[in-house]
């Protein structure tokens, strides 16, 4: 699994009608991926990036029930699966917005959106985050720049109906300076808990005043992402100028006061290897955190085309594991483990082998 998410994924027949999930480009967060299922874990794997287009694992045209054959060169190496499409992508609302344009299916049960598809920083050279592609699914047309509380709670109550989808997140491009994100997450989980009974993750930087911590668990949001993605100031003013104006230090007292409302283990943040930050300032400040109570998402980086760092290199699968082995005791032993996080990303850890180094085997 480590080395699928490294090297990526060549589709023998990517138009397969038997091919599971339509793979995701551009959009907020890691894209370019598609779910594939390997011994029981559904892991989302790059299949339209430059080191996908060369990697030496190929995935054999899937049978009717969307099985397929694992090969290394011509060496068959494991059978997998791709997730079905979901009934609810055939639905659309009243004014005629496709429900896959405000929310889509990660990983194999969860339902995520991207409630602002727009972003301060985004729109200039100098502040954007040089790996996001947020406007890159708006600009082609497969999503809406902003997904009304209606909206969110009508899909999320059929997607759980139709398709048994077990939590949701939610993040948001940035809005402004000051609670960057958590009044609109507000909005979205008090309306979505109001019509299904759904765990949900709300993901922002972190707002400017405390209180909005006790406002989002109020409004019905279960556990709490605030992404570093990078861990050192260098490589945070390089990767993502306008976001490293928020300055390490407040995300360590955001991460404290969050975790008194949330809860141990309900607070997490995705950090992105690969970035430039050596292995030993990512478990450094893992450690950090795990003593917070706050879970260390780490996942390999993946250059979405047409962002500034389409053509950096992933990381090596040798170094997500020098990572991710040492990473997973850290968490087993801080009492942390993903399968104990009520909501989002670290739990479906469909973006990374963590979860599996967690329980002490090898990925």
């Amino acid at each position: 699994m480590t080395e699928l998410q490294s090297f990526g994924l060549r589709l023998a027949d990517p138009g397969s009608p038997n091919g599971g999930v339509a793979s995701r480009r551009g959009g907020a967060g890691p894209s370019d991926h598609k779910a594939v299922t390997v011994d029981g874990h559904t892991i989302m794997v790059p299949v339209h990036t430059s080191s996908a287009w060369n990697s030496p694992f190929v995935a054999q045209a899937p049978d009717a029930q969307g099985q397929s054959k694992l090969t290394r060169g011509s060496i068959p190496i494991a059978s997998i699966a791709f997730p079905k499409q979901p009934r609810f992508y055939a639905m659309q609302t009243m004014d005629g917005v496709p429900y896959s344009h405000i929310a889509t299916l990660h990983g194999s049960d969860v339902l995520a959106t991207t409630v602002l598809q727009e972003c301060i920083r985004y729109a200039s050279r100098r502040k954007t985050c040089q790996f996001c592609a947020i406007g890159q699914s708006l600009a082609a047309g497969r999503t809406i720049a902003h997904k009304t509380p209606e909206q969110l709670a009508e899909v999320a109550r059929a997607a759980v109906l139709l398709d048994g989808v077990k939590h949701m997140v939610m993040t948001t491009g940035t809005p402004n300076a000051t609670d960057r994100g958590a009044k609109v997450l507000c909005d979205s989980a008090f309306a979505i808990k109001a019509a299904v009974n759904l765990p949900l993750q709300g993901q922002c930087e972190p707002p400017d005043d405390d209180r909005w911590f006790q406002r989002m668990h109020a409004a019905g949001i279960d556990t709490l992402g605030m992404h570093l993605e990078a861990v050192t100031p260098e490589v945070r003013e390089r990767i993502m100028p306008g976001k490293a104006s928020v300055p390490l230090s407040r995300y360590m007292a955001a991460f404290e006061a969050s975790v008194k409302v949330f809860g141990r283990g309900q607070v997490s943040t995705y950090i992105l290897a690969g970035l430039g930050d050596t292995r030993e300032a990512i478990l450094s400040i893992s450690e950090k955190l795990l003593s917070l109570g706050v879970y260390p998402f780490v996942v390999p980086f993946v250059p979405i085309s047409g962002t500034p760092l389409e053509d950096h290199a992933p990381p090596s699968s040798d170094f997500m594991r020098s990572i991710l082995a040492p990473l997973g005791a850290m968490v087993g032993k801080a009492g942390l483990r993903s399968g104990d996080i009520k909501a989002g990303c670290g739990k479906c850890g469909a973006c990374s082998s963590l979860s599996v180094y967690e329980t002490g085997a090898t990925a």
